[in-house]
């Protein structure tokens, strides 16, 4: 008796099919994860604590290193969003919060933090840019 050649298709289909819904249960749970992240501000909470002890405020100026360079330059000084080299001479620090935390309306500026001591820590950082 002959083997059925179409079995082995089968069986490579089937196996396909599998492995694209486990794929698609870790994609949907790292999305819960980004959601969860964005919601607190763009800091993850990963399990057993970080260097910080589980604060809320990361380095300033690693942060807009990660998150402004692609507008502001690498080096600050521009490119589809402003200088932000000598920001502070334009803006107070309670200004430069509220632009960090609101964005700027009717511009490509985006809400970049909604954590208060965050958006306080990057804040103080670029005022001293005079």
């Amino acid at each position: 008796m002959r083997k059925n050649p179409v079995v082995p298709y089968a069986m490579i289909a089937v196996l396909g099919i599998l492995v694209m819904i486990v794929l698609s249960f870790i994609g949907a749970n790292q999305q819960d994860k980004i959601e969860q992240a964005q919601e607190n501000g763009g800091e993850t909470q990963e399990e057993g604590g970080g260097e910080e002890g589980g604060g809320d405020v990361v380095d300033p100026e690693e942060y807009v290193q990660n998150s402004c360079v692609s507008c502001h330059g690498s080096d600050l000084s521009g490119g589809i969003g402003p200088d932000l080299r000598k920001i502070g001479n334009k803006y107070s620090k309670d200004e430069i919060k509220k632009i960090v935390m609101n964005g700027i309306e009717g511009t490509a500026m985006p809400a970049v933090v909604k954590n208060d001591a965050q958006a306080e820590a990057i804040a103080k950082w670029l005022a001293e840019k005079k």
